[in-house]
């Protein structure tokens, strides 16, 4: 008996829809997990737990951040050696008790801990879907598809933190809220055992065609680790803006709540602004990422951290509901123009025989920014006051877009998809060259 013939592997968005979209579809329910705590978790710290310092309020983000960081470096460098999917189930296997810890907790110390489980499963879990759309999908549509999926992400992450913000108006801050997320829990780790398909060998028939070529021996883990967080121009600057985009969000997390609880708004009023930056955020996408493939990367990263900058400034200078909405949509836009165009920046530069790991590396620097922002804004704002504390990170966000400006060289030829590799002579050495190794 003969064996069948294996279909054909293809690159592209139109040949793999019904996998891209299914990624869609679970990131989706990722995003959902992360959106229960959005609105409500700093009252619960300060109504059922008693926490009134800024720094332990904000300690679930910190905690969070921190392990999400080190788990997406992880997830990196294990979907290159086992494969996606092993990665994406597990991920959702350590989702499973965290929305019952949340709505039964008895101390502050439990909500830790299911932040420490959140924080893995959201490294597992978004790290692999951003991985598996990237290998679909091949080098021309990259900032659609990155575009699509922190859509979906994004767009979860709103609808939950609106959800739970009414229903605890309605209903008390726990146990209801957390209902939602038993539901994402059994839908996400369902459709990724039963329908979703391992993509390792998309990424390994895009290396095979030299997309782009790849001489000489492969970079080592710490090579990469290098060449991402800091030699390479490109890759470097990438990484700051990744880290500085989630330090400002990690604070938005954490404050804006506070502050609109300052000005008199109800907890609905205050889960409606919070869902609002990550609406804006996530419906942008759909329109930034796919521009970004034929308007080139550089500058909507730059664009997109200078509207970020003024969205922060226009929240702390307001003292009502339309100013607080108004710079939720200039952060939420601002973001949006760079979440999808970092990540598919990655993909331009690095080879996709080693791009898992870039991503993982760049993804640590980016949600170590959570940890940052949290415990940063959090000393400040108890020394100083929450307005200094938001004004840091606009300034610290406005520095950031500089940087990449001055960094950053174009990733893509607008319309025609990546462009060739921008070599230097010292931040990027030719394929082969010396101890280095293999070409950016």
């Amino acid at each position: 008996m003969t064996d069948l013939p294996r279909p054909a592997i293809r690159l592209g968005l139109a040949d793999n829809l019904g996998q891209f979209s299914l990624l869609v579809l679970v990131n989706a329910f990722v995003g959902g997990m992360v959106g229960l705590e959005r609105s409500i978790l700093p009252a619960i710290a300060e109504q059922d737990f008693h926490l009134a310092a800024r720094s332990a309020v904000l300690s679930f983000i910190i905690v969070f951040g921190l392990v999400k960081a080190v788990t997406n470096y992880a997830a990196g460098r294990l979907s290159d050696r086992f494969g996606r999917k092993h990665l994406l189930v597990a991920g959702w296997l350590f989702a499973t008790p965290v929305p019952f810890m949340l709505m039964w907790a008895t101390s502050w110390a439990v909500v830790l801990a299911a932040n420490v489980l959140l924080g893995i499963s959201q490294g597992l879990t978004w790290s692999t879907t951003v991985i598996m759309k990237i290998d679909l999908v091949g080098p021309r549509r990259r900032g659609l598809a990155m575009g699509l999926n922190e859509f979906a992400g994004y767009i979860a992450v709103a609808a939950a933190a609106l959800a739970t913000g009414y229903i605890a108006a309605s209903y008390g801050l726990r146990p209801a809220p957390f209902y939602l997320g038993v539901g994402f829990v059994v839908a996400g780790l369902a459709l990724s055992v039963l329908l979703v398909a391992e993509t390792r060998a998309h990424a390994q028939h895009e290396a095979a065609i030299g997309l782009p070529a790849e001489t000489g021996r492969a970079p080592s883990q710490r090579e990469i680790f290098v060449r991402t967080s800091l030699t390479d121009r490109n890759l470097s600057a990438v990484s700051q803006a990744g880290l500085v985009n989630n330090l400002n969000d990690g604070m938005a997390w954490g404050l804006f709540p506070v502050l609109y609880a300052g000005a008199g708004l109800s907890l609905a009023s205050i889960g409606t602004l919070a869902a609002l930056y990550p609406a804006v955020w996530g419906i942008s996408q759909l329109f930034t990422g796919a521009l970004s493939d034929r308007w080139g990367r550089k500058w909507l990263i730059v664009g997109g951290m200078w509207i970020q900058a003024a969205g922060i400034a226009v929240v702390v200078l307001s003292r009502e509901i339309s100013g607080f909405a108004t710079g939720s949509v200039l952060l939420g836009v601002g973001t949006a123009m760079v979440y999808p165009t970092l990540l598919a920046a990655i993909g331009d530069v690095a080879h996709p025989s080693w791009r898992a790991s870039a991503v993982g590396v760049y993804r640590l620097w980016r949600d170590l920014g959570y940890a940052i922002g949290a415990a940063l804004t959090g000393i400040v704002a108890d020394a100083v006051g929450l307005g200094a504390a938001i004004w840091l990170v606009a300034a610290v966000t406005f520095g950031s877009g500089l940087l990449a400006a001055l960094r950053m060289t174009e990733t893509t030829s607008p319309a025609f998809g990546p462009a060739a590799p921008r070599l230097s002579t010292r931040e990027n050495p030719p394929p082969g060259a010396g101890p280095s190794g293999a070409s950016a």
